[in-house]
């Protein structure tokens, strides 16, 4: 998908980040009057194939052989579930491996992921979500090869390249190949954030990267080999089926929600930005019809917006959960002005901060992780503005951008 903006929608920008700065409900702004055409236009020509969609490239090596399959609900062929796909290609699916929310994606964030059985296939489900979040080499041990089917959105602190890396591990110390099935990074139009410092690695940030790191999954997969951050200095047997008709220009729309929290596009634009919250006092809105598209919390001393988290599929226990909470529905910004403005934005952080009146209190101990680092957060506390924050990050992500360039499989976005 290609876009185009009408410049009139600049000072509507501008007006809109100015009255979240000043923490002003989105909600009051003027609706943009110019024509569809003018604001957003789809190329309807471009036609992404998805490495899972390009069975000719890795069919014939897996059949005959006995495979285990890392995927979730993300994991399709159309419609129909990658591993369904395989048992219906006569493919010998031996075992099924399961990352956070579960092989059919519907358990909570954070929520236990055990083993068992998939009621649809038969098949064992081994959790990599539980006790362990690694695999055992007993589970994998009787397999020939592995393959891996998720859905990223190009987010340090979305667990699923954690369980990624901890899937190569698994596979270079047993010697069996890897193949991963690449999908485009929703988020891979731009790099923005501070890069992890390794002393505050976590299964929310491993490696030495932004936050945002333009990649797509297969991309990720040919660094962590490349760099040598596997532990001990293994190097997987990885191959990549890279996706068709993709670069890092197009604005892939997700199919399939990628996570329960997760809806729609808007939350997975805001969720770069929202995610931090998540190390705060300030609920993201789990547990109601907006999660990653609102944040407020009980006495909050700004916006107009209120909601109430609730127990539901996919948030059964959410910050506040029965409480009202006030702040700002940010489900406008997250549905257009985000494909304007390819950034990491900061001014809700910085925003919510100032205003609270407890700041003692506003950060908690997991911000540092999801920030990789205390840098951020010191910053925030200490009254930088956005401009000099930025600042800050250009060195590492200057060097970040020359690794990642080394593995990049599909032409870059121009930088603005």
């Amino acid at each position: 998908m290609k876009w185009a903006m009408d410049k009139r929608l600049m000072p509507i920008l501008f007006a809109t980040k100015i009255a979240a700065a000043l923490a002003l409900p989105l909600i009051m702004l003027p609706t943009p009057s110019v024509g569809q055409e003018e604001v957003v236009v789809l190329d309807s020509a471009v036609r992404v194939q998805v490495g899972a969609e390009r069975t000719a490239i890795y069919l014939p090596g897996l059949r005959g052989r006995r495979v285990g399959v890392i995927t979730n609900r993300t994991g399709r062929i159309g419609n129909v579930s990658l591993v369904d796909s395989l048992l219906r290609s006569g493919v010998q699916v031996v075992r099924v491996f399961a990352p956070e929310h579960g092989f059919r994606g519907d358990l909570s964030d954070g929520e236990t992921v055990t083993d068992g059985t998939d009621p649809l296939t038969g098949l064992p489900v081994v959790s990599l979500y539980g006790d362990s979040k690694r695999m055992d080499p007993a589970t994998i041990d009787d397999l020939d090869v592995l393959v891996f089917d998720i859905q990223d959105v190009g987010v340090r602190f979305y667990t699923f390249i954690s369980t990624l890396t901890y899937v190569m591990q698994a596979a270079a110390e047993a010697g069996k190949p890897l193949i991963v099935l690449d999908r485009p990074d929703p988020n891979g139009f731009f790099v923005d954030g501070p890069v992890l410092d390794p002393k505050y690695a976590s299964f929310v940030g491993m490696h030495p990267i932004p936050l945002v790191y333009g990649m797509t999954i297969g991309e990720y997969a040919g660094m962590v080999n490349g760099e040598g951050w596997l532990e001990k200095g293994v190097r997987c047997d990885l191959t990549v089926v890279t996706c068709a008709g993709y670069d890092h220009s197009v604005r892939y729309e997700l199919p399939v929600r990628p996570s329960p929290n997760l809806p729609d596009m808007a939350s997975v634009y805001l969720y770069p930005a929202l995610g931090l919250f998540e190390g705060t006092i300030v609920s993201v809105g789990r547990g109601t019809g907006q999660p990653f598209q609102c944040i407020g919390y009980p006495d909050c001393p700004i916006g107009n917006f209120t909601f109430t988290p609730r127990s539901m599929p996919g948030a059964k226990d959410p910050p506040y959960k029965g409480r009202t909470c006030r702040g700002l529905d940010l489900s406008e910004y997250g549905e257009f002005y985000t494909r304007l403005t390819p950034r990491l934005e900061l001014f809700w952080l910085i925003g919510m901060y100032q205003h609270a009146t407890d700041k003692d209190h506003f950060f908690n101990s997991y911000f540092d992780k999801l920030a990789g680092g205390p840098q951020l957060r010191e910053q925030v506390q200490q009254g930088w503005d956005e401009d000099r924050i930025r600042a800050s990050w250009k060195e590492g992500i200057d060097r970040f951008r020359r690794i990642r360039a080394r593995y990049l499989l599909y032409p870059d976005a121009p930088r603005r």
